[in-house]
């Protein structure tokens, strides 16, 4: 009975006794005892082992990473030491601004692998010796790119005088040495105002072509086409063009009769055929941009013969490189053709000049009938900033859209001295919103734009 009433009253597994009552039958105690809450749990157990096991295993993991990274830790210590040995020359040559930005470049690059590698093993072991090497490496890293600033600023200033130094030099060589102020009027300074359009003409070819320009006979003294007027679209995906009209007089432009149809080329992807909106008809030649080329083609209306000439620069910008791009960009508007008192011009971008807008000088030589540069200037202004430019008695000007009706005329840059003004706020009237080409022309010293099919002339003001 002792040994029943231990069993009964010993604690369960939950900690707890169990409390049963008895009946008394034939002289003994008799009572109803539940035995299961003394079974083993089987189900927790396993439960436990399992998270026990995957534990030992992440922990045999970590034990493997930690010793990974400690026996990684001296070969990390090493390349510090010899990263802050190899750094050392070139900062000698930083103080006398002697060592390359691409040797820099790679030197950071490298920095960069090592600094993400050591991050890595310190958040895995967090010591003292990885603490250091973080930082060692951090102010390693932040030293490099304080040089490649330093360098780039260096770099950009010297490419800078350069670029000033050079367009000095070929302001003194646009000084004939018997200058005796032949364009008088261009001593009266910059342009100062426009008037509204005195012309406004539906392009003969229709508004379906958007793209193409226009004018009248440019060369100031011209023996031939002195008072020509003529239009040239671009008839293939508003980019290439293989045809002009030509009008004997302002006259016959107006009424859209006696006109003479030309083609410049067999095709409008020849090598010899037209692209972007960028020609000028000077003396008995229309120049223009060469197709998918860096070149300026010549063709002579008399002999029906074409000249080439490739414009100089590294990187000169063609099939689409650098348009004038404003607010909407002018499809392969990449080289300008234009015309002035001082003679035909090439207005482009290239890589050496950052996409900055280039002024190159262009002459034909009757002699050896070629066309050439004869000189160059290089401009701070992005070409792709602006939606069209022109040159007037040596001065390049841009535009830029105000809005659908109207543009603005806000930047100058003088090639007789090498000036630049920011400052301008000339309004020219539009009657569509794209300007596909804008040309000057010295002889009625008129400004012509192709305005998305639409043709308008400006008079200028001095």
């Amino acid at each position: 009975m002792l040994l029943i009433l231990i069993l009964l009253f010993s604690p369960t597994v939950s900690g707890q006794t169990q409390r049963v009552s008895g009946q008394k039958k034939s002289g003994m105690c008799a009572c109803e005892v539940n035995s299961t809450v003394w079974s083993f749990p089987t189900v927790k157990f396993e439960s436990v082992q399992e998270k026990v096991e995957t534990c030992e295993a992440s922990l045999n993991n970590l034990g493997a990473q930690v010793l990974q990274s400690s026996q990684r830790l001296p070969q990390i210590e090493n390349q510090v030491l010899n990263m802050t040995a190899r750094l050392e020359p070139f900062q000698y040559l930083h103080d006398r601004g002697l060592y390359t930005d691409l040797t820099l470049r790679l030197l950071g690059q490298e920095m960069s692998q090592l600094q993400t590698e050591i991050t890595v093993i310190h958040s895995q072991l967090n010591n003292s010796q990885t603490k250091r090497l973080t930082k060692e490496v951090g102010k390693l890293h932040k030293d490099v790119q304080k040089m490649q600033t330093s360098d780039s600023v260096n770099m950009k200033t010297v490419k800078e005088k350069l670029r000033y130094l050079k367009n000095n030099v070929e302001s003194c060589k646009s000084i004939p040495k018997d200058f005796k102020g032949q364009h008088r009027h261009c001593l009266k300074g910059l342009i100062t105002n426009f008037s509204d359009p005195i012309t406004t003409k539906v392009s003969p070819y229709t508004t379906k072509y958007i793209s193409g320009s226009w004018g009248m006979q440019a060369q100031m003294d011209s023996d031939g086409e002195k008072s020509s007027y003529w239009v040239q679209p671009l008839v293939s995906s508003d980019i290439y063009g293989n045809t002009m009209r030509v009008y004997q007089t302002y006259k016959d432009f107006m009424a859209s009769v006696n006109h003479k149809d030309v083609t410049l080329a067999p095709s409008q992807s020849h090598a010899n055929s037209v692209e972007g909106p960028s020609a000028v008809l000077y003396g008995e030649a229309l120049y223009y941009h060469c197709y998918r080329s860096a070149d300026v083609c010549r063709y002579d209306l008399k002999t029906n013969t074409v000249k080439r000439v490739t414009l100089p620069g590294t990187g000169v910008g063609f099939n689409n490189k650098f348009p004038y791009c404003y607010y909407d960009c002018r499809s392969h508007s990449d080289v300008d053709l234009e015309a002035d008192e001082t003679g035909l011009w090439a207005l482009y971008a290239s890589i050496g000049n950052h996409g900055n807008l280039v002024a190159s000088k262009l002459f034909w030589d009757n002699t050896t009938q070629t066309v050439n540069v004869s000189q160059t200037w290089e401009t701070k202004l992005f070409k792709k900033s602006v939606t069209n430019a022109f040159m007037v008695c040596g001065v390049l000007y841009a535009t830029r859209y105000v809005d659908e009706s109207r543009e603005e005329v806000f930047y100058a840059f003088d090639t007789a001295t090498g000036k630049e003004d920011n400052s301008l706020a000339l309004p020219l009237q539009k009657v569509a919103k794209g300007v596909a080409s804008l040309s000057y022309n010295p002889n009625d010293r008129k400004l012509y734009m192709f305005n998305d099919g639409y043709l308008l002339a400006y008079q200028a003001f001095f």
